[in-house]
């Protein structure tokens, strides 16, 4: 039976990616259905994306990343998707690459796939010089923390089943989730597995995460990973 596999495509203000990363998502043709979480945008953003051809959900003001990706979760569950993949809206992922990332999931060999830019030498964007030094040190503290070593944990472009669907619709990090959202999954036994990947640089627009924030992204996710290896799991029903 072919998996029902939805593509959670967070956006905010990218009316100058977002048509482009919804129609190459279209054209893999491989069943894939595009959920663009418009996140208070105040262009046209929502506009566009569903003349591309996306379903679109329009948030009411900006939840940020973690709320956006948590509501498209939400819509998996509830509209029984088999697999969810999260692809961001400003063109940076290769959605080339999204077969192969789904193919750990799909053949029920990992819970969670994470596309790693850093695994082979396959070129592309790799990020600025500062970014790189933020994600060695996640890097070193997961690996620390729960023995995986995570080779790019604050990618954001990765894909999960039906029990880490579950899971991140009702429990999911709320800034900056990425590195914090892979420690939750590894703290509760997750099959995650890493895939060589390819990244671009953005055409349009400006990230969310600029110099003066990156301090207070490393600071914030450090204690966010800290108090989520503290929790009590018990409540956590949906992994079963």
């Amino acid at each position: 039976m072919q998996k029902k596999i939805l593509a959670i495509i967070p956006a905010f203000n990218e009316s100058g990616n977002i048509e482009r990363t919804v129609q190459d998502v279209l054209a893999l043709g491989l069943g894939i259905q595009p959920l663009v979480i418009d996140d208070g945008s105040k262009d046209n953003t929502a506009d566009l994306a569903h003349r591309a051809g996306a379903e679109v959900v329009s948030l009411p003001f900006n939840l940020g990343i973690g709320g956006a990706v948590q509501t498209g979760y939400r819509y998996a569950e509830e509209n029984d998707f088999d697999i969810a993949v999260q692809i961001d809206g400003d063109g940076q992922h290769d959605v080339a690459c999204l077969a192969k990332l789904i193919a750990p999931v799909v053949d029920g060999e990992a819970d969670l796939s994470v596309g790693s830019r850093f695994l082979e030498p396959q070129g592309g964007f790799r990020s600025s010089t500062m970014r790189r030094i933020g994600i060695n040190f996640f890097v070193r503290l997961i690996r620390l923390l729960t023995k995986l070593h995570c080779t790019d944990p604050t990618s954001g472009f990765r894909a999960c089943n039906r029990r880490l669907i579950r899971l991140f619709s009702a429990h999911y990090p709320v800034d900056f989730p990425e590195p914090e959202a892979i420690v939750m999954a590894r703290c509760l036994s997750a099959r995650i597995v890493e895939i060589p990947v390819v990244m671009h640089p953005r055409k349009a627009g400006i990230s969310s995460i600029g110099k003066l924030k990156s301090p207070y992204y490393m600071i914030k996710v450090t204690c966010a990973i800290m108090l989520q290896m503290l929790k009590d799991r018990k409540g956590y029903r949906l992994w079963e």
